[in-house]
């Protein structure tokens, strides 16, 4: 009984007790990615996002955004109708925690690829219902 009750205590540490309202904060994962493509007279062209581009949460649920820099040097951001900004690095992760109360679509827009003129519009989408 002694091992049996040490096992059920050491393993179920993470576990929220019966009757928990809290649940956990899910951890939402985008990368940036870049596009890149020659056209026939030569030209290169590029774009680049957020991947996934379209986010699902609910309101009132907690998540943190986990963006890992992959192409291009930075990435500075807004998320728009917030006051929440940042920058993603290459090779680094930035860490985001959100809660929106507020049903409707976000825009995370990366402001140095705001449009085309600019190898964008670099915008991912969250949807909160």
């Amino acid at each position: 009984m002694l091992v049996i009750f040490t096992v059920i205590t050491y393993t179920n540490r993470d576990i929220p007790a019966l009757g928990s309202q809290e649940k956990p904060e899910r951890v939402v994962h985008l990368v940036t990615g870049e596009f890149k493509a020659t056209l026939p007279d030569g030209k290169v062209i590029e774009a680049y996002r957020w991947d996934p581009g379209t986010i699902f949460v609910h309101a009132g649920e907690k998540i943190k955004l986990s963006m890992y820099g992959v192409n291009g040097a930075q990435h500075p951001f807004v998320i728009e109708g917030t006051n929440i900004s940042g920058v993603v690095k290459k090779g680094s992760e930035t860490l985001v925690p959100l809660q929106f109360n507020k049903e409707g679509v976000y825009r995370l827009i990366c402001t140095t690829h705001a449009d085309i003129a600019h190898n964008g519009p670099m915008i991912a989408y969250i949807v909160v219902d």
